[in-house]
């Protein structure tokens, strides 16, 4: 039998990462959805063949016919809806950054255990087979020990007068990218413990951040930094850095297009070069997949997921902040 899915948000993404892989697989349908304004979500409806339209967001938690909740709100919109529909007794698979701040995670943590549900961040990027190799690298040695993690992140400007160019809702570019950036350390070596520190002019529209570099100091001495911006072209690419090799992925978020290969390259001391390749996945179906491994998994699995990405909402939270104090020294 599957899950009936409940959208919070008429958006471009719950078309791309939910109802188009829905239609793939017998595990889900999506049977509703509701927008801040009703007449948009009764288009969206028509447009997409989802068949009941809800006149808000509460309506929709409530729904006794909704098993999961998915949403894709603005940022900071995000722990309210899912926490609401956690308490509700709903699975909730939410946009990234799943919320904002430590105590926003561990209310949804709190939230999914005391109704028995999973509470998911949607990170598209997780579980991809490069990140069992790379890990294993890192614990295995061939290449000596891991020393930096490099990522650099480019994305296009955003639609004028959106979110991501409101600070109030949770909008910049850090905020935006920094989800991928640490799950990958956390897939590769884990956040525990970890130190970390940002800079930003925060000189876009509204104070918002256009540019931002974080660095991360991970327990085992391995240094991961994130350099993320806004502009042309688009980029998205790891670099691993050993002893004796350098390990580079490149265009890692091209499999949200479709099914697409990876390749990680590797360059050795020596110069010579090598290439490890992954076969074709699309990122979104295989995202869906995994949610419902995780529904089948039960607590156990559920609390799992909840840890990691509370690690990764203390260590995001602490590294933005810790830019915004920066700046605020610097303007006295």
């Amino acid at each position: 039998m599957p899950y009936d899915i409940g959208l919070v948000g008429a958006t471009g993404i719950a078309a791309r990462a939910v109802i188009a892989p829905s239609r793939r697989t017998p595990d889900f349908r999506v049977v509703a959805v509701a927008a801040s304004d009703p007449d948009r979500a009764a288009v969206y409806a028509r447009e997409h063949d989802i068949p009941r339209v809800h006149a808000g967001y509460s309506a929709l938690v409530e729904d006794p016919d909704v098993d999961v909740v998915y949403v894709s709100l603005h940022n900071s919109a995000h722990h309210r809806w899912a926490l609401a529909a956690a308490r509700a007794g709903k699975h909730v698979v939410v946009e990234k950054p799943i919320c904002l701040t430590p105590a926003e995670a561990e209310d949804l943590r709190d939230a999914g255990h005391a109704a028995g549900v999973a509470v998911v961040e949607a990170v598209p990027t997780a579980g991809h087979p490069w990140q069992d190799t790379v890990r294993a690298m890192a614990a295995d040695g061939p290449f000596g020990s891991l020393r930096h993690i490099r990522t650099r992140m480019r994305f296009a400007p955003p639609r004028p007068g959106g979110y991501r160019d409101r600070v109030d809702l949770g909008g910049g570019i850090f905020l935006d990218t920094a989800s991928y950036w640490l799950q990958a350390v956390q897939a590769v070596v884990g956040l525990e413990p970890a130190r970390g520190t940002g800079a930003s002019a925060f000189d876009g529209p509204n104070g918002v951040d256009r540019e931002f570099r974080a660095t991360l100091a991970v327990g085992n001495g391995v240094t991961a930094v994130l350099q993320a911006q806004v502009g042309e072209p688009h980029v998205a690419e790891h670099e691993f850095v050993f002893d004796d090799a350098a390990v580079r992925l490149r265009h890692f978020l091209r499999p949200t297009a479709g099914a697409l290969p990876l390749n990680l390259a590797i360059r050795f001391a020596d110069g010579t070069r090598q290439v490890r390749s992954f076969p074709p996945v699309a990122y979104y179906d295989r995202q869906l997949a995994n949610v419902r491994k995780l529904l089948a998994g039960g607590p156990v699995d559920a609390s799992a997921a909840a840890n990691q990405f509370g690690a990764r909402i203390t260590s995001m939270a602490a590294i933005y902040q810790d830019a915004r104090r920066v700046r605020v020294k610097e303007r006295a």
